[in-house]
């Protein structure tokens, strides 16, 4: 097994955890900060906006189950990459849709997944490409939240199961659950 590791930014943390958790090859998800400019930037700072951070999760995934392409491909199947700085509700540059490559060969990867994204979406594609900063991990009362460790809230009761719907139909193969979606 060859773990590697993706960080990317497709709005709120919770919503693209529950959809990583469920695929295959992926070993760990975990909600954080990055791309700002505050050192153990707070949930309550990253949502003034005014810190520059994303909410993102950082994927920790065994490579000979699944391509870092095929994880990218997953990541925009099921966001919005055509929504600058947003997703659905959520508004501001903490939610934009970003990949923080880890090496040159994600960042020439990751080039390639938002030319793909960019033919199935007409040019539309505003996912940002940026460098590898500092990563602040989320409080701990914001991990695993969708897997049943914090309090679910209506918010992420009417987002996430969408998403899981859309990755368990277009990615029947890649889902480690098939059933239904709590």
């Amino acid at each position: 097994m060859a773990s590697e590791v993706a960080t990317l930014a497709g709005g709120c943390f919770w919503c693209t955890e529950a959809v990583f958790n469920d695929v295959i090859g992926v070993e760990k998800v975990e909600s954080g900060y990055i791309g700002g400019t505050a050192d153990h930037p707070t949930y309550k700072q990253v949502c003034s906006g005014d810190t520059g951070h994303a909410e993102a999760i950082r994927i920790t995934f065994d490579n000979a189950q699944l391509s870092y392409g095929d994880l990218l491909d997953i990541f925009f199947a099921t966001h919005d990459p055509t929504q600058l700085n947003r997703q659905g509700n959520d508004v501001g540059t903490q939610y934009r849709s970003a990949i923080f490559p880890q090496n040159e060969e994600q960042e020439r990867q990751a080039r390639e997944a938002i030319a793909r994204a960019n033919e199935d979406l007409g040019g539309r594609v505003v996912t940002t490409i940026e460098p590898m900063r500092d990563w602040w991990p989320a409080e701990s009362y914001h991990q695993d939240y969708w897997s049943g460790e914090g309090q679910r809230n209506p918010y992420c009761m009417a987002v996430i199961p969408p998403k899981l719907q859309k990755l368990r139909k277009s990615f029947q193969n890649r889902v480690k659950c098939a059933g239904a979606i709590a």
